[in-house]
Formats: structure tokens, C-alpha cells, sequence
């Protein structure tokens, strides 16, 4: 089984580096940082972590096209994946319409323009023309990287709502869908499988990461007030598929988006956090983390990607899972 962490890209960027540094040492295999927008950048934070690591497989969960242009991302992966020796992972969805809002973007034809990206960015990196005439590209035979790519860079696609979670199946990598909660991992697979089944590929021939958020610490109270902020920031743009599975919707978030998003109240935002919210994740001890990880193991899971908060002190949680949770999936 492989075993990653997911950061957000919210920390000072010396930090990630003694983050990095720490997962390499603990066993494990990946280390993915996020580009959510008005954030740190990825690029920067993984250029650094590439630069202080040796063996762990780095990756951005997410990078997305309609922020950065297809060239842009192929540019990156390509470099990244240069000066990583081939460890780069390039992490890609549509991000969250929610954002894109911010900004005042055109946010048409999401999928599509994912999957127009995807197929550009192959191409960019298997060192080939990548002109294209699609709905969302219309690119010219001048279309190429000027420098040679190591290797076609491995895409890992950012999944939530059934079409996209196909596509996984369908032409990636490997997937990073999110679990919300952990248990959400039977209702993805079927429809990863269906995009297999259009390859003509099995589940075998691609890295499905079951994507969690924890929070780890012997302090309850503490691991649950970190992964508190997470669901206050986030819940909203969750999708309904999600948080249905714990009889949640989007409009019991909106009390919560109001009072930090746009009060900046959010003291407020995270009392509203109820004890049922909290199950999107998981917050504890390691036992806590163990008990809901069985069951994504008895389901066939073959990857296992931790995510923020992780825990109030993050780098005890990095040994903690490091220590206990591991070597027992390990063997």
C-alpha cells in the first residue's frame, strides 16, 4: 500500500520543507501541495521541497486551466519533474467554482476543459506538437516545449462529482478523489471503474489515493478544533454527492460561508461546526485514525493520502502516522 500527505498551500514556505523532509524519513511515498487561489504558491513550495528531498514523489493537488494555461502547466510539470529527477506528479482538476467566482472567470465547460488540458499537457511532455482545435483549445503547429521533457509527466486527476471521478478511469494516471467521509471511497470506485472500463484498463494500471482529511494529536479537543477550521473554510464547496452521505447539504454550510467568508467572523464559522460535520474527517489519536482505516482497507484501498489539518502539532502527527498507522497497512 502507499501511503501520501496533502498540505494546503496556507504555511510559510520553509515549513513544507521540514514537513517533506519529516514524511521521507516516516515511510512515506508521496507529498502533494495545494494552489488554492489568493494562497502560497505550489510551484515555489515544491520547487524548494524537490530541491531538499531525495526520494519522495511530490505533487500539486490541484493545479487547474483556468488560472494557468495548459502551456503554463506543461512548463511547470516538465521543469519540476527536472529538478525532482522524475519524481514530479502533476495534480489537475477544474478547482472550485466557488473561487473561480472570485475572480469573475468564466467557469464554462469544466470537464471538458480539464480533459482538452489533459490530453494537451501529454503531449507537451512526451515532447510532441500538441496543436489542437477543440471547444476550450486552439492551438497552433508552433504548439511544442522548447526543451526536451525527462518523460511524459504522470497526471493524477482531482475528483469529486461522478463525471469527473470517471474520467480518472478514463485517462489518468492515477486520482485524487476526495473522501468526505473516508467511508465515501465504495461510492467513488464504482464510478472510476466505468471510466476503466472505457480505457480498457484496470484499477491495477492506475494510483487511486484515497484522499482524507485527519487531525491527529492525543488532545481531542485540539484535533478537533484544527479540523474544525478546515470544514468552516471548505464545506461549502463541497458536493452534494458528499455530504449527503452524512445527511448534510450545502445549505447547512451556507450559516458558515456567511460568517467567514464574508463577515470574517471566524471564531463564529468554526462554533458552527457541529459534532456530525466533524465526520467528514477524522480527529484523534492514531486508534481513532486506525478504526476508520480499516475499513477503507478491507475495501481494497492501495493508496492512502492524509490531509490537512493533520493536527495541531503537524509534525508529531507526520511521526505519529509515520509510527503507528504505516507499518501496520505495511504488512
Amino acid at each position: 500500500m502507499k501511503f501520501s500527505l496533502r498540505f494546503n498551500n496556507d504555511l510559510p514556505v520553509r515549513e513544507y520543507v521540514c514537513y517533506a523532509q519529516a514524511a521521507e524519513a516516516a515511510g512515506f511515498d508521496q507529498f502533494w501541495v495545494s494552489n488554492d487561489l489568493f494562497l502560497r504558491s505550489a510551484p515555489v513550495i515544491l520547487s524548494a521541497v524537490a530541491m531538499a528531498t531525495e526520494d519522495i514523489e511530490i505533487g500539486s493537488c490541484i493545479l487547474n486551466p483556468f488560472t494557468i494555461h495548459p502551456a503554463e502547466i506543461a512548463m511547470f510539470a516538465a521543469s519540476l519533474d527536472e529538478l525532482s529527477s522524475g519524481r514530479f506528479n502533476l495534480g489537475i482538476s477544474s478547482g472550485a467554482e466557488d473561487f473561480m467566482r472570485w475572480l469573475g472567470m468564466d467557469f464554462r465547460y469544466p470537464r471538458t476543459r480539464v480533459l482538452d488540458a489533459i490530453a494537451a499537457i501529454n503531449k507537451l511532455t512526451s515532447n510532441q506538437n500538441a496543436a489542437a482545435e477543440s471547444l476550450t483549445l486552439e492551438w497552433t503547429k508552433e504548439a511544442w516545449l522548447r526543451f526536451r521533457s525527462e518523460r511524459r509527466v504522470p497526471i493524477y486527476l482531482g475528483a469529486m462529482r461522478p463525471k469527473m471521478l470517471e474520467e480518472i478511469g478514463a485517462v489518468a494516471d492515477g486520482g485524487l478523489p476526495l473522501l468526505f467521509p473516508p467511508e465515501h471511497y465504495a461510492n467513488v470506485l464504482p464510478h472510476v471503474r466505468r471510466g476503466l472500463a472505457r480505457s480498457g484498463r484496470t484499477l491495477s494500471e492506475i494510483d487511486l489515493a484515497a484522499c482524507i482529511w485527519c487531525s491527529v494529536s492525543e488532545d481531542q479537543a485540539a484535533a478537533e478544533a484544527m479540523l474544525a477550521d478546515k470544514i468552516a473554510y471548505y464545506g461549502h464547496a463541497m458536493s452534494p454527492m458528499l455530504l449527503k452521505q452524512l445527511g448534510l447539504s450545502q445549505a447547512d454550510f451556507e450559516p458558515i460561508r456567511q460568517a467567514w467568508h464574508i463577515n470574517g467572523d471566524q471564531q463564529r464559522a468554526r462554533q458552527m461546526v457541529t459534532p456530525q460535520m466533524l465526520r467528514l474527517g477524522i480527529a484523534g489519536t492514531t486508534n481513532a485514525l486506525l478504526e476508520r482505516l480499516d475499513g477503507l482497507a478491507a475495501l481494497g484501498v492501495g493508496h492512502i493520502s492524509f490531509g490537512p489539518p493533520l493536527g495541531p502539532d503537524i509534525l508529531a502527527a507526520i511521526n505519529a502516522i509515520g509510527s503507528d498507522v504505516i507499518p501496520r497497512f505495511r504488512r
